[in-house]
């Protein structure tokens, strides 16, 4: 049973709505639970997989591969997500993190 009250099948559809309903109220740091989120549809035991990447990569090369595969995997990545069992990001949640790819260093 979610936050409105709605017994949700877990499935990718309702994992994504549980991220979009999370995607208006997140941070810039992106520190944002999308468990029990709100939304008709959104599953309530949902969760980001993180990754931590540094402010600062001295390595151009290095820097270069990292932000080149974070822009892929916002882009066209995303059509491999749900062949491999992940839930899509919403398009909100896409444009903030493309937006906090530019000042890595």
């Amino acid at each position: 049973k979610n936050s409105s009250g709605n017994f949700i099948k877990a499935d990718l559809a309702s994992v994504t709505a549980a991220a979009a309903g999370a995607a208006a109220e997140m941070p810039d740091d992106f520190r944002v639970s999308i468990t029990n989120a709100p939304g008709k549809n959104a599953y309530p035991i949902s969760s980001f997989t993180w990754l931590l990447i540094p402010a600062k990569i001295e390595d151009a090369q290095k820097k270069k591969v990292v932000t080149d595969f974070l822009r892929w995997m916002l882009a066209d990545g995303q059509k491999f997500a749900e062949p491999l069992a992940y839930a899509p990001l919403p398009k909100a949640v896409i444009a903030k993190e493309l937006k906090a790819l530019s000042p890595i260093q």
